[in-house]
């Protein structure tokens, strides 16, 4: 029976998912992932294929074949010798013929009378000169040889076995053997080295603006100042430098006009709020009058928190700061409310970071343990990379169906806890805020201790 997962099944094996799988593969495991490596690659790459079929068309097509010829050559005049020894009478001592091959044939030949054939020797590993001179001996001579190619290195030495003495020939490796073609691999090595080099040092210059773009990108994200970037490089990269630049000063502009406009709000409504404290004070103490009381005092809290949240301590410039400076305020003011805390630093103590915003956020997230807890530990762990903080207590904790929802501005737990008792619902919402501005976030799971894991991490 035919089912659909059986097709499934079927089609997630076909070639082209194999291919697919294998590409993917190849760019996660093979492949270089920057930019600088991989235009290297795109540059490099061609070139060492187009040397790999030059060299090996040009061992084929020139080296073999010249190597062939002049091999066929040598043996040709071996052959000849051998012709003039078993046809015409010679010298006992064989003198004629062997000043003969020396002055005619650049052959240095001696006779062996009732010699014998030393035993084969290795073959090398690679020699063409020692394949095809072998051949070359077999088709014209035909007659038992060995062959010594890699004994001397300016030196061929060949023994022919005749029917009662051995041809011993030695014979100049460049009569038999293209010798000079490392030359040519050498040229095309050396220059291809040379153009490598310039490529590495001209995509340097072109990589350069890339990683500085990224770097002032990145910077802003986590709410840094850069005062000294400016576009520069190709067309194409100073367009999208000066993209990112108008982009900062409208989110800034942005930024600006809304802090000045909830400021103008602010002076507005507290002036409105004085008001009514002022008629207040002057109505005296009236039972009546103790919820209004109350509600202009939330609504004084809850215009702070807005500030706060909205402000954002965006305009804080960059600055160094002590974890345990913050870590020991924390811990005397939860042993003046008779509650316990610990905390713990992995790695370097001090660090990069807006100082009061990140006070705020450490410290929201302490007094809200605080209030709802009776012990906390705080864990913080500063690689070359990240920092991270961790908040475990032992309180009631969040339900896992409203950690979401808790970061919402304005959101209050009713039967939980929130970061301000007061109930504006903005503590949460300020923590992420200020994490996120660093470049990092603020996640909320489940303790060790029994309570919440508040944990921040942002980038080092």
């Amino acid at each position: 029976m035919v089912t659909f997962d059986s097709i499934r099944r079927d089609q997630d094996h076909t070639p082209s998912n194999g291919l697919r799988w294998l590409s993917r593969w190849m760019r996660r495991y093979v492949l270089p992932t920057g930019l600088y490596a991989r235009s290297l690659l795109i540059f490099i790459l061609p070139m060492i294929i187009l040397q790999a079929v030059v060299t090996i068309v040009f061992m084929e097509r020139h080296w073999q074949m010249v190597t062939q010829r002049l091999s066929m050559a040598t043996t040709r005049d071996i052959a000849a010798i051998i012709t003039i020894i078993q046809t015409y009478p010679q010298d006992a001592d064989y003198s004629a013929i062997t000043q003969m091959a020396r002055q005619k044939l650049d052959l240095a030949i001696s006779i062996e009378p009732g010699g014998e054939l030393p035993p084969p020797g290795e073959k090398p590993f690679f020699s063409i000169l020692d394949g095809i001179l072998s051949d070359e001996i077999r088709d014209q001579i035909n007659l038992p040889f060995w062959i010594d190619t890699v004994g001397n290195s300016s030196l061929v030495e060949i023994r022919i076995k005749l029917p009662d003495k051995v041809l011993r020939v030695f014979a100049k490796r460049s009569q038999t053997y293209a010798s000079n073609t490392h030359i040519f691999i050498l040229w095309m090595v050396g220059t291809s080295l040379v153009l490598i080099g310039i490529a590495v040092l001209f995509l340097r210059g072109q990589i350069r603006p890339i990683l500085a773009l990224a770097q002032a990108a990145e910077s802003f994200g986590k709410g840094q100042r850069l005062e000294n970037y400016s576009p520069r490089g190709a067309d194409e990269i100073r367009r999208a430098g000066l993209a990112f630049i108008l982009m900062r000063e409208r989110i800034e502009r942005q930024i600006e006009q809304r802090t000045a406009m909830l400021s103008g709000v602010s002076h507005d409504l507290r002036t409105v709020l004085t008001r009514f404290k002022l008629q207040l004070a002057l109505v005296g103490e009236n039972p009546d009058l103790v919820g209004l009381s109350e509600d202009v005092e939330d609504m004084q809290s809850m215009l702070e928190g807005y500030m706060a949240f909205a402000r954002g301590e965006a305009e804080e410039d960059v600055g160094q700061f002590k974890l345990s400076d913050i870590f020991e305020k924390i811990q005397q003011d939860f042993t003046l409310h008779g509650k316990s805390m610990s905390f713990s630093i992995d790695g370097d103590n001090q660090i990069s970071v807006r100082p009061n915003a990140f006070t705020r956020l450490v410290t929201n997230l302490a007094t809200n343990a605080r209030r709802y807890a009776n012990s906390l530990r705080i864990e913080a762990r500063h690689s070359a990379k990240w920092l991270t903080i961790i908040f475990d207590d032992d309180g009631p904790g969040i339900p896992v169906a409203a950690r979401d929802d808790v970061f919402k501005p304005f959101f209050r737990l009713d039967s939980a806890r929130n970061l301000d008792k007061s109930g504006t619902g903005l503590g949460l919402a300020i923590a992420r805020d200020i994490a996120r501005s660093h470049g990092g976030n603020v996640t909320l799971g489940d303790s060790p201790l029994g309570g919440l894991r508040a944990t921040i991490r942002i980038p080092a």
